[in-house]
């Protein structure tokens, strides 16, 4: 592959080279350089085209008819979330799990914090968040009878404004 006689622009890696109608191969190889080194993605897009997933996996993909980045995302969340009712009704059925959260007499403080976690995180994945002080006070009122003196401990040692879960869990377990 010959090099051209005249390299008008300097090797800057800001700057893609310039086709000046001559020597293709050369200029060809540079620019796929180029194109790589920026990101290596959109090289195989120009490449190869680009790729719209329709691989069916039992169910028929919900995205193959889809023609935009924000149809498949809205596609996906629909199919995922649910509508704004069933999000809704989602929401409901976990504030109303959350609100009856009690700890089992047979249930250790790391089990009761998985189970409580759980609810929590999927509460916030659907958009309702719950504040923190909130959370603090709700696991110190479902604790059993049996903690009563470690309730009164941290209530009167600690900031509730500011604890976190993780270090209300911490002190309960110790």
């Amino acid at each position: 592959m010959a090099a051209p006689p005249n390299f008008e622009e300097g090797q800057s890696t800001y700057r893609p080279p310039r086709f000046n109608g001559q020597y293709y191969r050369w200029w060809k190889t540079r620019m796929h350089d180029f194109i790589m080194a920026e990101d290596s993605e959109l090289c195989d897009v120009i490449c190869d085209g680009h790729f719209v997933p329709t691989k069916n996996l039992g169910n028929p993909a919900r995205i193959s008819v889809c023609q935009s980045a924000k149809e498949i995302w809205e596609a996906l969340q629909t199919a995922h979330e649910g509508t704004t009712q069933v999000k809704q009704s989602k929401i409901d059925m976990l504030t109303a799990e959350y609100e009856l959260f009690r700890m089992k007499d047979d249930e250790s403080m790391q089990d009761m914090h998985t189970s409580f976690t759980s609810i929590i995180n999927e509460l916030h994945s659907l958009g309702e968040t719950i504040p923190r002080n909130k959370l603090v006070k709700k696991i110190l009122s479902i604790l059993p009878s049996s903690c009563k003196s470690k309730v009164s401990a941290i209530t009167e040692t600690k900031d509730l404004q500011t604890l976190t879960i993780d270090e209300l869990v911490g002190n309960l377990k110790t």
